[in-house]
């Protein structure tokens, strides 16, 4: 089961309030909040509220969109930790983060295994408070080509590390697709980042209805899952309505077939 939701990043700019009503208008029954923008890290305070709002929308809590990057950090261990206290006092099944901020293919041996032991840092922290940690799938870090990606969850070996998936423009449709398999057949695929680009673009969902089409194909609806909408043509609420509807007829569609 895909459940449709948002990335509350989607509104940078826009209240808790916003984020909450525009999830409500568009009938989305889920949010991954994000750390930089509506939570910030360690206000657990806020993080409660947000998980009782969201909760009484009838709303689930997908995820805490963290913006903590491997290899940046002096001391992994206490700077994570705010982080987690949020992810915590909000009930996010899992944390985001993100797999450094260097092309795999510029990754030296000893650089990639300092990112791995981070990783199986945190990822331990966080399983600690039953929480699941999943890379965020991106250009410029270790999950910008499928093998790094499936080769760095097996270098950290934390059974709670994860990815996130969305189609980067770092790969072509076949790759994608190809990721998707990978991921699933590893059983290491949480939720789906949606939208759609086209040449690097920001575009209306509904004109990448058939690519999505495609992806479904090879994504396992047997497994609870959030597919969740993000980077909305001009960060108009008109057309994230739109696209939230399209979105969910998708998921209408390809569910009976």
């Amino acid at each position: 089961m895909i459940i449709p939701g948002l990335v509350s990043a989607t509104f940078k700019t826009e209240s808790p309030d916003f984020v909450l009503a525009a999830l409500k208008k568009a009938d989305l029954h889920a949010v991954e909040w994000s750390e930089n923008w509506h939570i910030p890290a360690g206000d657990t305070a806020l993080a409660r509220d947000l998980r009782e709002r969201t909760l009484a929308q009838g709303a689930e809590i997908a995820a805490y969109g963290s913006y903590y990057r491997l290899g940046q950090n002096s001391d992994p261990a206490k700077d994570f930790l705010p982080t987690l206290q949020s992810a915590a006092a909000l009930g996010a099944p899992l944390i985001r983060i993100w797999g450094g901020g260097t092309a795999s293919s510029e990754l030296d041996a000893d650089t990639r295994k300092e990112l791995a032991t981070e990783a199986k840092t945190v990822s331990d922290m966080a399983a600690s408070e039953g929480i699941k940690v999943a890379l965020e799938w991106h250009k410029n870090t270790v999950t910008d080509t499928n093998e790094s990606g499936l080769s760095f969850l097996d270098e950290a070996a934390a059974d709670n590390l994860y990815c996130l998936w969305q189609p980067t423009v770092a790969l072509n449709m076949d790759e994608r697709c190809a990721g998707l398999d990978m991921l699933e057949a590893r059983g290491r695929l949480l939720n789906l980042h949606v939208y759609y680009w086209l040449e690097g673009k920001r575009r209306p969902f509904a004109e990448g209805l058939d690519e999505w089409r495609r992806y479904l194909q090879h994504v396992n609806r047997n497994e609870k899952r959030y597919g969740l909408l993000e980077f909305v043509l001009d960060n108009t609420e008109e057309q994230f309505l739109e696209d939230a509807a399209q979105w969910k007829r998708l998921l209408q569609e390809t569910a009976m077939n």
